[in-house]
């Protein structure tokens, strides 16, 4: 089984180091990769399971940087670690796809009871409050997504991968509950208001 890999974005390098080693420290057998920023991250030949990530970066900053993070890895659970504490910024940050937003004055244990949580399957609890039906899109409902961006059937998208019509009309359903829209343009206008597809 593969170990589950953990990637740090954060552009100040005492704190990213600090919080590598205690990671690597207090979770067994994770391996963690860093990063200084978002170019740097999606360049990186890695596959992480969570990401922790700053929202003050230089250049994209950690908002910004949100969409493209889900877009090249749709599974992994995102943290997001802010000097900003307010309610806005909280909003935003669950609103566009991290799944916990944690303040950096928090003790380090909280980040790391948050990170094992989250690589346990954890919902947290601030995830529930957005109102979403589920933390991201699976790999399998981003492809459906991008289908229904092309402008595909139903019965088209169950032929192009091979799967039953109930099981795309599943999938379709679900993407409407996490966008909360009722239709496949709403669903669609939505993808493309958060850059999940262009």
């Amino acid at each position: 089984m593969t170990s589950p890999c953990i990637l740090l974005i954060d552009d100040h390098a005492v704190l990213l180091d600090g919080l590598r080693m205690l990671l690597e420290t207090r979770l067994d057998g994770v391996r963690v990769a860093t990063a200084m920023s978002l170019s740097e991250a999606v360049m990186a030949e890695t596959s992480p399971d969570a990401i922790v990530l700053d929202i003050k970066l230089s250049g994209i900053n950690g908002l910004e940087g949100l969409a493209s993070l889900r877009r090249k890895w749709p599974q992994a659970r995102i943290v997001m670690l802010s000097s900003q504490d307010d309610m806005e910024t909280r909003r935003q940050a669950l609103e566009r796809g991290a799944v916990e937003f944690i303040s950096k004055s928090s003790p380090g244990e909280r980040i790391v009871e948050t990170v094992c949580n989250i690589l346990d399957g954890q919902i947290p609890a601030s995830q529930s409050s957005v109102g979403t039906a589920q933390p991201y899109l699976t790999p399998r409902q981003c492809e459906v997504l991008d289908m229904l961006n092309q402008g595909l059937t139903n019965k088209m998208i169950a032929k192009r991968l091979v799967l039953s019509d109930n099981t795309v009309r599943r999938h379709v359903q679900d993407i409407f509950a996490y966008f909360d829209v009722s239709s496949r343009t709403e669903a669609v206008f939505e993808a493309r208001r958060q850059g999940l597809v262009t």
